[in-house]
């Protein structure tokens, strides 16, 4: 299955880069706009596969009390970062990026931020689990972003080639088309984090447990998880 996925990926990034070149050559919006479905699939692919956040997303609101539409905007801000600060270091030409065969399309600066700042969220959680306060206004979208902080290699990588062409109008609109792509992953996973919290919730109740009591235990959970998930991509 991951191998099939490693193949379309590479397959519609082939196909990109065609068209990156197209465009380069005539100029037609025809050509800019034949890219966006092919953005929007390789960004629902590519955020299937290992990183993307999606593991932090889940262990976050595994222990929130978000609803639905709350999760969704989580996953959208964390969309939206994961592709735009990849947009921004290659715009910027910032020195964050390796440049390297290697590491191609890395920014370990942003990388070490975001982590340390979840190992951060991730104590707070458990704080809050030890202390049983509320959840704070705006902690889920602060997460969002946070965890989005590490840029998308595949935008950086085509925002590059864009550049490189004389076509940055190009790889921002591939951006665009990526970030909706990854979205639509991050969303489904937000969704089925909530159903499977909301199962679980429902049936710890019927052994007696208290709302209140769940809440702490999932708010500890979820900070260690946020913690070892951070921690693990930070030390690797």
């Amino acid at each position: 299955m991951f191998g099939d996925i490693v193949a379309l990926q590479r397959w519609i990034y082939g196909a990109l880069t065609a068209d990156l070149d197209l465009f380069a050559a005539d100029r037609s919006w025809l050509t800019l706009m034949a890219m966006l479905p092919a953005g929007v699939v390789f960004g629902a692919v590519h955020a299937m596969t290992p990183g993307h956040g999606k593991s932090i997303l889940a262990s976050y609101l595994l222990g929130s009390r978000l609803a639905a539409l709350r999760a969704f905007l989580v996953a959208a801000v964390l969309a939206v970062t994961h592709v735009g600060t990849a947009v921004l270091i290659a715009v910027l030409a910032l020195p964050l990026v390796r440049r390297t065969l290697v590491g191609a399309g890395e920014a370990p600066a942003a990388e070490y931020l975001s982590r340390g700042l979840l190992i951060a969220i991730g104590l707070w959680l458990i704080f809050r689990a030890w202390r049983g306060r509320s959840h704070l206004h705006g902690e889920g979208l602060a997460v969002g972003f946070v965890a989005g902080l590490v840029p998308c290699p595949l935008t950086l990588i085509v925002m590059f080639y864009a550049l490189g062409r004389g076509v940055p109008e190009a790889g921002l609109t591939f951006a665009a088309a990526m970030a909706v792509g990854v979205l639509a992953t991050l969303a489904s996973v937000a969704l089925v984090t909530i159903l499977a919290r909301g199962w679980a919730v429902r049936l710890m109740e019927r052994f007696g447990a208290s709302a209140q009591t769940l809440g702490r235990v999932l708010d500890a959970v979820a900070g260690c998880l946020v913690i070892m998930l951070a921690g693990r991509e930070l030390w690797a």
